[in-house]
């Protein structure tokens, strides 16, 4: 798997695939930093080299990856837009609205916290 494209067509549902490409696509639009590579089989947006966030798609949600600490930093906010959580991921489901807002603060966040990183990983 090499692309974004390659990714969403592994989403059997057009309707899920669609959706999640016109997330990523938001997020490349607002943050026109970032870059999308395909990295462990899954859409990974990275700055500088250094991840930023990740996604995977099941049958009956996407998940979103901040790492732990932007679960932790938004732990409440990522339950207010009535998602749940566990301690690397959130879960949106298929037929649940997209909080951009939530999204571009988590972003921004990972963003400034990892601005002089150096690595991959926090």
């Amino acid at each position: 798997m090499k692309t974004l494209n390659d990714f969403l067509e592994t989403i059997p549902n057009l309707t899920h695939r669609e959706k999640l490409n016109d997330i990523i696509d938001w997020i490349l639009k607002t943050f026109p930093s970032l870059k999308c590579e395909i990295k462990w089989n899954q859409p990974m947006l990275i700055d500088h080299g250094t991840f930023i966030l990740a996604f995977s798609a099941s049958k009956n949600h996407f998940s979103v990856a901040p790492e732990y600490v932007g679960i932790q930093t938004f732990s409440q906010a990522i339950k207010d837009a009535g998602y749940d959580h566990s301690t690397m991921l959130f879960r949106i489901k298929w037929n649940q609205e997209v909080n951009y807002q939530l999204l571009g603060d988590i972003i921004r966040y990972n963003m400034k916290e990892k601005a002089n990183m150096t690595s991959f990983w926090r």
